[in-house]
Order: C-alpha cells, then sequence, then structure tokens
C-alpha cells in the first residue's frame, strides 16, 4: 500500500513525467494535490499499471484531487535546454497551474530545481512510494500517450501510436528509412552507430 504523502499535515503536491526517454514528442509532467482522505488500491507506478487501468485511473484521478496540472514540453525546447532541465521545466510548469499553492512538493526521481523557495525531497522511485507522486506519472503518461496518438494520424509510417516514441527497432528503422520529423528531438542520437555507418 502507497503512503499518501511525506508530510501528512502538509498542502502537499507529488510531481513526475512521462517520455524523457523518447525520441520524439513532447516530455509531460504532472503535478497533484490529493485530498487527506484519497485512498485507491490499484494507484501505483504508471510504468506498472496496465493502459487499461491507466485509463480506468485518469477519471479518478482528475474528480477526487484537489487541484493538477499537466504540461507538454515541446522537443523544440528539450533541444534548447536538454532533457534534464526539459523534465524539471515541466514539473515546475505543473505545479505552477495548481491551487492552493503546496507547502511542500514531492518528486518522482533524484533531481529537481528549486521552485519559489517552496521546500522540496526528491524520493526515487517516489512513483511506487506514495499516491500523489503515483497521480501525477497516471496523469503524465496518459496525457503523453493520448498526444502522441494524436501526432501519429499526422506521421503513421513511425507507428507512434504503438512505440509512443520510445527508441524500438521498429521506430529507428522508419527514421532510417523516412528521416526526421518535426516533433524528433534532434539533440538526441537518432540512429546507433551500426546505422549511421551505412547511410
Amino acid at each position: 500500500m502507497l503512503c499518501l504523502k511525506i508530510h501528512p499535515n502538509k498542502v502537499e503536491c507529488g510531481t513526475d513525467e512521462a517520455g524523457r526517454g523518447c525520441l520524439a514528442g513532447p516530455v509531460t509532467a504532472a503535478a497533484v494535490i490529493l485530498p487527506k482522505d484519497f485512498k485507491n488500491t490499484i494507484l501505483t507506478d504508471s510504468k506498472q499499471l496496465s493502459e487499461k487501468k491507466r485509463d480506468l485511473l485518469l477519471p479518478i484521478i482528475k474528480q477526487e484531487a484537489i487541484s493538477f496540472g499537466v504540461v507538454h514540453i515541446m522537443p523544440e525546447k528539450i533541444d534548447e535546454i536538454n532533457i534534464l532541465n526539459a523534465s524539471i521545466l515541466g514539473m515546475h510548469q505543473s505545479i505552477e497551474k495548481l491551487s492552493p499553492t503546496p507547502e511542500f512538493i514531492a518528486v518522482d526521481g533524484n533531481r529537481f530545481k528549486p521552485f519559489k523557495k517552496i521546500p522540496f525531497e526528491c524520493v526515487i522511485k517516489g512513483d511506487g512510494k506514495y499516491l500523489h507522486i503515483a497521480a501525477a506519472s497516471v496523469l503524465a503518461k496518459t496525457y503523453r500517450d493520448a498526444y502522441m496518438l494524436k501526432i501519429h494520424e499526422e506521421f503513421p509510417m513511425y507507428n507512434w501510436k504503438q512505440n509512443k516514441g520510445y527508441p524500438t527497432k521498429e521506430h529507428r528503422e522508419a527514421i532510417k528509412k523516412h528521416g526526421l520529423t518535426p516533433y524528433h528531438r534532434k539533440s538526441f542520437k537518432q540512429l546507433p552507430i551500426q546505422y549511421r555507418l551505412e547511410l
């Protein structure tokens, strides 16, 4: 059973991102404040949940959360400031959307930058330990997947509806054949060395 939050008596948000390791599409961040009486036996790290369960949890989180924010940071910005800074920027912007302003921020992972002097704590694998971080991970993942589904219609040859922009063999073969789209991250190593030697 996951804990609700780190500081029971504070207005505390959990924040997480999805799509950091992808070759295409945004990195998507979410922040969530849950009520003190929030309980859910299914909710955990979004990577451990099936798509069906994530889709089941999405309306529950949106309905029961005191507040939530979700933000896409697009490939151009990722290329400009790098993926780590883009992930943190996304978390900052999603926290900015919250009302009330949190008194404490619980961050999934081990890297973060101070936001408005609000105290924070980085928790490695926090999405498997705290409900509000898990809720943020589900929002980030479902919103990003929906975005990738939308742009798949524009560039179906990359099969983003299936791979969601991650570096699968099929995705890399499509890049080799069709080149890059405006949705690809130009600063990422799109093709391994063995492909490059053949070009």
